[in-house]
């Protein structure tokens, strides 16, 4: 069988939803995400960038599809799509063009106490618990630690000042990391996410915000320290067995509460 998946969204989003896409895993199977994490997928047999396809002119009014974008979506068996789940602008167009695509909500339900990862596994008819992996290889592990002190929203970001001050307080050396449109004097920064999967797998802890970054550290085996303020850490913390949340309103959260959980990792 040659299956189909598309999945949008963020970094967080991707990773929460790889235990669910492995799930799915058939004789041939090629995974659509958004350009940026295409490096995460590592179990299909082919990755392409969402943009890269022309996917979206499907719902566009008076655009015609490319052709090669039709012979390929219908040299599929079958597609999953988290993509244009919720817009009937897009699912009519698929329905026109005769393509039978199974939708999944690229969301979980407001109010529901499951979490993310599981929501997404249960949609792929798995009902075991959801622990997204990265396989970085052999990567040796050295004796410092990452912070991470942004997000993909400022008010989920913990004080940068309280972040320098817990770096001073660490009894180990401190790498900082930040993307390339983050502003942070000698941060390590990496242009592809499996590159920096590989590196934070090499680190003794990572400290961050609720982030996609912090999934990453998560599911490429590090000890995490997750800081959360307004998001519910029951449905959206990173997975892992050594992943530990301090939450609460951010300006309340101290520095001695992150050592505590630092320590308790270490």
């Amino acid at each position: 069988m040659r299956r189909l998946l598309i999945r949008p969204g963020g970094i967080g989003d991707t990773i929460l939803s790889l235990p669910a896409l492995e799930c799915l895993k058939a004789d041939y199977t090629e995974v659509w995400v958004r350009a940026d994490v295409v490096p995460l997928i590592r179990f299909a047999d082919r990755a392409r960038s969402i943009e890269s396809t022309g996917l979206n002119l499907l719902e566009l009014p008076d655009v015609e599809p490319p052709p090669a974008l039709i012979e390929q979506l219908r040299s599929f068996d079958s597609i999953i799509s988290w993509y244009g789940a919720s817009r009937e602008e897009f699912r009519g167009a698929v329905h026109r063009l005769g393509l039978h695509v199974q939708f999944l909500a690229a969301l979980p339900p407001e109010g529901q106490e499951l979490h993310a990862a599981d929501f997404f596994l249960h949609q792929a008819g798995c009902h075991a618990r959801a622990v997204p992996r990265i396989n970085c290889g052999d990567v040796q592990r050295g004796d410092f630690a990452v912070i991470h002190p942004f997000s993909g929203s400022a008010r989920k970001n913990w004080p940068l000042s309280r972040f320098r001050e817990l770096a001073e307080r660490l009894a180990m050396p401190v790498q900082w990391c930040a993307g390339p449109d983050e502003q942070l004097d000698g941060a390590v920064r990496f242009t592809g996410l499996y590159e920096l999967a590989r590196w934070l797998a090499g680190a003794r802890i990572y400290i961050g915000n609720d982030s996609g970054i912090s999934h990453l550290a998560a599911a490429a085996g590090v000890p995490v320290a997750a800081i959360f303020g307004p998001t519910d850490p029951a449905v959206w913390a990173p997975r892992g067995q050594r992943v530990r949340i301090v939450s609460g309103k951010l300006e309340d959260i101290t520095v001695e509460q992150v050592l505590a959980v630092v320590d308790w990792l270490k």
